[in-house]
């Protein structure tokens, strides 16, 4: 910014318009030159920004160093503890030492300082480097005020120019190092967590690396606020930043005579609002209630053999009750929760596939019934030496996808919740009438779905609440597609005045252990329905509330939407809630 006083501003008035502009080309050319004497240095003191380590004090590098006193410090103590073993043997004084016992001593001593100092080096750095950024962002985020108005010749800057795009700190000189590393493909991406041992750092290096390769943006992912770590070996790998996602509260849903604030997450304008509704509906009609009628999760692995006959004589072996109690032995040492419940074969010419059952405790349980399937094949294969086993999941399960199977047997949580909607609500609530309603759920739900050869869709949109739920108490999306399995059933009751409403849900799978139940943000929303972790008491309980809980909310979103439906709401909302108010085509000409 360059600043004018008062006395040059007066000189420049009597100045003719000629000379005037003569001395502006001089100050611009002047100008130009100070700013390029000022950006040389900033280029190349690049890697002054960011001060250096404790740990480059080091003769060797970090890892080397860490790998020589971890070494030295176990073989010397295995080395102490060997002559001292001898001494005691030999009945000589411990506190008589030779040199090579008393230099062991020593270099036991400064292993262990070190290493103790170095789990303190990250923290001392991260402390500094923490404080350090935030003043080199006060630096950046000066902001020069004049409060006197002068008027020159020169003219101001357009407020675009002056603001400019969000520019990027630069890298530090190691990390820029490493990213062009990973650019280049000396360094895999998927190995940077391991290498160096930091998760977020990592995924700072990763992105820049991507937006590198790409030559595309990744502004507006979000990167800091989250947990890497957590995250590391069981969520997602090779992270780059994460996605925000809205969460709404429906409620309170009265479920079973208590009453639940039901978390969703999700971008579909409406579908908080209108579940909702339905929570509303059914908490005036004096709630639902809600049954689990079966708790087993699959897996169907499937085998092949010389011939259809040996297939049938394992098929036979396997459902002779006479056998259960032995495979239930060998299959529950997989896990202290892994209880087998049933084995159901299907033949397919010489091959076998075998579904397992099997309950879980308050996990969704894919991995553990998993384990004990491998248990009870490789305690087969015995006895059928000819068995060759194809693949521990033959799509008999069946996992994420629709299947009449899970339809029909169930898979994970069946459960069927119910509520008698007074006539009442019906009128003054949900804005329609009784029998609208039940005549639209046969005609849609019912026999629309069957016209459509719908499988396990006998429903308005089961998913939508599935789906939000799922994602706001981290549970397995891609499982949706089965969970989602549901068939609402309307008719009138008490001489037509009111409307019994109900979902049959046979394969809700979720779990409140494991997965992405234990990030920080589905952690709170497990916990706002209080089912966060394992059930200490009853091992399970958890796991089969949530699956109430969903189906009662599903119950509330097939009530409204239902409703908005034969009042022809539908259109008229989704126009007012789910779309922008702001005016496109004045956002394009600007």
């Amino acid at each position: 910014m360059l600043i004018v006083p008062s006395s040059l501003l007066k000189i420049s008035l009597a100045v003719p318009q000629s000379a005037v502009a003569k001395m502006e080309v001089r100050r611009r050319s002047a100008a130009a030159k100070n700013l390029t004497t000022k950006k040389a240095p900033e280029k190349s003191g690049a890697a002054l920004d960011h001060p250096s380590k404790a740990s480059d004090a080091l003769p060797l590098p970090l890892y080397l160093t860490n790998g020589v006193f971890l070494t030295l410090f176990f073989s010397v103590a295995y080395f102490l503890l060997h002559r001292w073993r001898e001494k005691i043997r030999n009945s000589v004084p411990l506190h008589v030492v030779t040199v090579s016992e008393l230099g062991g001593v020593i270099c036991l001593i400064a292993s262990i300082i070190y290493l103790i100092g170095f789990f303190g080096i990250d923290f001392v750095q991260s402390i500094i480097y923490k404080h350090e950024a935030e003043a080199d962002d006060d630096q950046q985020c000066l902001i020069i005020e004049d409060s006197r108005k002068i008027h020159c010749s020169l003219p101001p800057l357009p407020p675009k120019a002056i603001l400019g795009p969000k520019i990027e700190m630069a890298l530090p000189e190691e990390d820029e190092e490493i990213v062009n590393r990973v650019v280049s493909g000396e360094i895999p991406s998927y190995s940077l967590e391991s290498k160096l041992g930091d998760c977020f750092r990592a995924a700072k290096i990763r992105r820049e690396a991507v937006q590198r390769q790409t030559g595309r943006s990744l502004e507006g992912l979000a990167l800091e606020g989250f947990d890497y770590e957590s995250i590391l070996g069981q969520c997602c790998e090779m992270p780059v930043g994460y996605v925000q996602i809205p969460v709404g509260i429906v409620g309170p849903l009265l479920l079973n005579g208590c009453e639940y604030s039901v978390p969703m997450a999700t971008t579909e304008g409406c579908l908080v609002a209108s579940t909702n509704r339905g929570c509303k509906a059914i908490h005036a009609s004096g709630g639902a209630t809600c049954v689990l009628v079966r708790d087993g999760m699959t897996r169907a692995p499937v085998v092949r053999f010389p011939s259809a006959k040996r297939a049938t004589e394992l098929k036979f072996f396997l459902e002779d009750p006479l056998n259960f109690d032995t495979l239930s032995v060998v299959f529950n040492k997989s896990s202290r929760f892994a209880r087998l419940q049933s084995v159901q074969c299907a033949i397919a010419g010489k091959n076998l596939y075998i579904r397992f059952s099997c309950s879980t405790g308050d996990a969704m349980g894919m991995n553990m019934v998993s384990k004990g399937v491998q248990n009870v094949l490789d305690f087969v294969a015995n006895d059928f030496p000819d068995m060759d086993v194809i693949g521990i999941s033959g799509n008999f399960c069946s996992d994420k996808k629709p299947a009449a199977v899970n339809w029909i047997e169930g898979r994970g949580k069946s459960v069927v919740c119910e509520s008698v909607i007074t006539g009442d609500v019906v009128t003054k609530v949900l804005k329609t009438s009784v029998p609208a309603l039940v005549e639209l759920n046969m005609l849609k739900n019912l026999a629309g779905s069957a016209v459509a050869g719908s499988l396990g869709g006998f429903n308005a949109h089961a998913a939508n609440i599935v789906s939000a739920i799922f994602i706001a108490t981290g549970q397995d999306p891609a499982q949706n597609i089965e969970s989602s399995h549901c068939i609402t059933m309307m008719e009138g009751v008490n001489d037509g005045k009111d409307l019994h409403i109900s979902v049959t849900m046979p394969c809700i799978e979720v779990g409140t252990v494991g997965g992405g139940t234990q990030l920080a943000s589905q952690s709170a929303c497990l916990n706002l329905l209080g089912v966060k972790g394992a059930s200490k008491e009853s091992p399970g309980s958890n796991s089969q509330l949530l699956a109430r809980i969903i189906a009662g909310a599903v119950l509330a979103g097939e009530l409204s939407l239902m409703s908005a439906i034969s009042a022809g709401h539908l259109v008229k909302s989704h126009m007012k809630y789910n779309r922008s108010s702001r005016d496109v085509t004045k956002i394009a000409s600007s």
